[in-house]
Order: structure tokens, then C-alpha cells, then sequence
């Protein structure tokens, strides 16, 4: 059994979540926070067989993608200094998947 961590900008989240339930496997949403632009994420948990991981992941590739867009970067909190914040463009989106082994499954 293998458990997949993808964690997956909130925009890719809705679309990733629904094809992977609509093709019959079940996943768990969770809130997260990205440390960088500190903009919110979704952590998607999916425990499957081996033989299914590849299905998933193709799900995750259709559903997540890279693009670019301006953003504004948020005010140090420390700074006692002036600061006026400048749009910058940077690339968002994508997921990060990590896939691992399961010792030990139990439903109850």
C-alpha cells in the first residue's frame, strides 16, 4: 500500500480532488500554507495500492499546473523601516508529491 502527499495550490485543488474521486479513489483535503508567498495550499491524501499510484499522479500532472502571475509581496512584520511593496511575477501552481510506503492500513 502507498500513501501520496500532494500538496497543490488551492486553485488546482477543487479539480485534483474531483477526478480522483471520480475515478473511484478517496482522498482527504487538508488546509495548508506555502512558506514562501504565504498563500494557501491544500494537502491531498491518497492511500492506494501500488498498481493504482501511476493513475493518481496522472491526475495530479493533468490537474496542477505551472503559470505565472504578479504578486505583491506582504510587508516584513520586524521592519520598523518604510517599505512599499512592489508587483513581482513569479510562477505559482504545480504540485509537490511525495509517495510513500504504508506499513500498516485499518478502517474502522
Amino acid at each position: 500500500m502507498k500513501l501520496i502527499i500532494a500538496i497543490l495550490q488551492d486553485k488546482d485543488a477543487g479539480p485534483a480532488v474531483a477526478e480522483i474521486s471520480r475515478r473511484g479513489f478517496r482522498a482527504t483535503k487538508l488546509a495548508s500554507t506555502g512558506g514562501f508567498l504565504r498563500e494557501g495550499n491544500t494537502t491531498i491524501l491518497v492511500g492506494i495500492e501500488e498498481s493504482e499510484v501511476e493513475h493518481v499522479l496522472q491526475v495530479l500532472r493533468r490537474t496542477s499546473s505551472t503559470r505565472r502571475e504578479m504578486l505583491t509581496p506582504q510587508t516584513p512584520a520586524h521592519s520598523g523601516e518604510p517599505y512599499l511593496p512592489f508587483p513581482v511575477e513569479v510562477t505559482v501552481g504545480g504540485a509537490t508529491i511525495f509517495v510513500l510506503d504504508v506499513d500498516q492500513y485499518e478502517k474502522y
